[in-house]
């Protein structure tokens, strides 16, 4: 299944977007991802429909208009570099985004019509999780307590080349309460990965892995080696580990969002990992975190 869930930057490419993820393409109902990028001066001017969506910068400044707001990103030179303020753009509106540089848009099929809004980098909780060589650094930018949207959540997480993250695996399927009073919530995924030191479409560059699979009730089976700009979509069943290559930082965007009422990311272990967890508390952080500067504010 590794050729139907591992898209390579370039095979979803459909103007002006140079990545585009429809719902409907990914196979699912809820959540998309975009990516435009754009030269100096560069502008496009998009309607939303029925998705909320975000204007995250990648790589560069953009000023976004919207519903007569004027948004200002100031963005950062990479996600590697920096945490990054991003805008917030309703469903049922017409969008301009004017700048520079590479714009991720999550977005997910939303039913209330919110405001847009601005999301400011020093408001963004970043965490540091793990310990030992599963540290990582997940920046919580639009996770359910940190910003308000209908059903779009999405976080970023920086990965230290060595490291494994997004692990132990885990997997958010189905709604329900484990007999163990674990909850899970029923949410497609969408992984977006930049290599550090490569640009989007270097098949020579660095790499990372990604590893999805399943259980006997619903098989999956996916190994991808991750380039800059690919992506990987996780239906259901297990993901973990993403593994970064010694000496290439790994960072990835997590786009979900599912049909709960309440926004969510709560997934359960596999239960033959889940024992990992335990061992973190003998371990000290990576020293290498976090990888960018900390949000003027943050911790």
């Amino acid at each position: 299944m590794t050729g139907e869930l591992h898209l390579p930057w370039g095979t979803t490419a459909r103007t002006p977007w140079a990545l585009e993820l429809t719902p409907g393409r990914a196979g699912w109902t809820y959540a998309g991802l975009r990516v435009l990028v754009l030269p100096a001066g560069g502008v496009v001017t998009f309607a939303t429909g029925d998705e909320e969506m975000l204007v995250l910068p990648l790589a560069g400044a953009a000023t976004v208009r919207c519903d007569g707001l004027r948004l200002e990103l100031t963005g950062r030179a990479s996600v590697f570099t920096a945490v990054t303020d991003f805008a917030y753009l309703p469903r049922d509106a017409t969008v301009t985004v004017r700048g520079e540089g590479r714009f991720a848009l999550p977005s997910a099929r939303a039913t209330r019509r919110l405001s847009p809004r601005y999301g400011a980098a020093r408001d963004v909780p970043v965490e540091l999780r793990g310990a030992g060589p599963a540290s990582r650094q997940v920046n919580n930018f639009c996770a359910p307590e940190a910003f308000d949207c209908d059903r779009l959540v999405a976080v970023e997480v920086l990965t230290p080349g060595g490291n494994w993250s997004s692990y132990p695996p885990h997997k958010h399927e189905d709604d329900r309460v484990h007999d163990d009073g674990r909850v899970e919530a029923a949410l497609e995924e969408i992984y977006y990965f930049e290599v550090s030191g490569a640009a989007p479409g270097d098949g020579g560059g660095p790499v990372g892995y990604q590893r999805v699979y399943g259980t006997d009730r619903r098989p999956i089976d996916v190994l991808a080696e991750v380039r800059t700009g690919d992506v990987v979509l996780v239906p259901y069943g297990y993901h973990g580990p993403s593994m970064a290559a010694p000496g290439y930082p790994l960072y990835y965007l997590n786009v979900l969002a599912g049909p709960g009422a309440d926004r969510t990311m709560a997934c359960v272990d596999d239960p033959r990992h889940g024992w990992i967890r335990g061992s973190w508390a003998d371990q000290e952080v990576d020293p290498r975190l976090p990888l960018t500067g900390l949000p003027a504010g943050g911790r």
